[in-house]
């Protein structure tokens, strides 16, 4: 019989972590499954050359470092670097490497450098101002943009002048995402009415088209495992119940709404598995994107998901999949699949 008493274990939607900037700043680094990445540990698909060709690409642009001096003699300003030569743009499918790629950047690069998703570097913004982020990473030989996806006007705007400021004093940008650059923003917003922005942010990229198979479903089914009580799998997992929760979907995801996703960080931090009870398929499209944000945080964690109800990646429905948001459902239903069966 399914599991119907919900409570008894620490519930996820009891979590309101408060988080300062100092811990946002701190907290721009790698997730832990990415601590070790490098390109020699990076494997590539021998049917798809392209992996090996983007691995050799990023590592050469790491490796080629632009001369920090910016006066030349007598004092003279040196001329800024060209737009293009700014940055690297890993463009691909779900799990082809890119955030393996993008950590093994990180982690080459020997000057000062930052890691975080697209949504931690707005969520900065909000929490320091436009220019005491500005400020904060001055002086950055690279920042790594994971998930780089441009969902309203607003962050287009300021990711825009963050990323020509930054490149104007010398930083590189290193980012992933599975939208090239020039269709950012594509079937969100009147993207047209800020093409110029969003040109000039495309300008400043070399893009690295990455193809293959989501390594994450090459050796499992199609479909995210569920089970039929909740509570007594995760009561039986090694370690026992000091480090899982267990919610109701609909509660866990009401409570999403109350909580900033740049917050949702700190909600998984510490657990080791997640119980859902009656998952259902969406049916509002903010929910479903709060949904998303939270299954970032919970892959980059690696927390196991525990589910009954509809399987976790068959919740987004055909109206959803459909839209501008697509390729976001689709990362995610790809990692859920992954962590429900960890």
């Amino acid at each position: 019989m399914p599991n119907d008493a919900v409570g008894t274990l620490p519930r996820l939607a009891d979590r309101d972590p408060v988080v300062t900037p100092e811990q946002m700043a701190a907290a721009l680094v790698p997730p832990p499954q990415f601590a070790d990445a490098s390109f020699a540990s990076y494997r590539p698909d021998p049917d798809f050359p392209s992996q090996a060709e983007v691995r050799d690409a990023v590592e050469r642009f790491v490796a080629d470092r632009p001369v920090s001096a910016r006066r030349g003699l007598f004092g003279r300003r040196r001329p800024a670097p060209e737009p293009t030569t700014s940055g690297v743009y890993l463009d691909g499918g779900f799990g082809v490497g890119k955030t393996h790629l993008l950590a093994a950047a990180y982690h080459a690069e020997t000057g000062r450098r930052t890691f975080g998703t697209f949504i931690e570097y707005t969520a900065l913004v909000g929490a320091l101002g436009f220019q005491g982020t500005v400020d904060l990473l001055t002086g950055t030989a690279l920042v790594c943009i994971d998930e780089f996806e441009l969902d309203d006007p607003g962050d287009t705007m300021m990711m825009t002048r963050l990323i020509r400021e930054l490149a104007e004093r010398g930083t590189r940008i290193a980012a992933t995402s599975n939208t090239p650059p020039g269709a950012l923003g594509e079937g969100r917003f009147a993207a047209q009415d800020f093409l110029r922005e969003i040109q000039a942010m495309a300008d400043r990229f070399t893009t690295l088209r990455i193809d293959g198979l989501d390594f994450r479903r090459r050796s499992t089914d199609e479909t995210a495992a569920t089970v039929d009580d909740v509570a007594a799998v995760l009561r039986a997992l090694p370690g026992g119940q000091a480090r899982v929760t267990e919610d109701r979907f609909a509660d866990l995801v009401a409570h999403l709404g109350t909580v900033h996703p740049s917050r949702y960080v700190a909600m998984v931090e510490g657990l080791d598995a997640a119980g859902l009870v009656d998952v259902v398929p969406f049916t509002d499209q903010t929910d479903a994107l709060r949904w998303v944000a939270l299954v970032d945080r919970l892959y980059d964690a690696q927390v196991r998901l525990v589910a009954s109800g509809t399987p976790l990646d068959q919740v987004f429905p055909e109206s959803m999949l459909s839209g501008g948001y697509r390729k976001k459902y689709l990362r995610a239903a790809s990692r859920v699949v992954a962590l429900t069966r960890v």
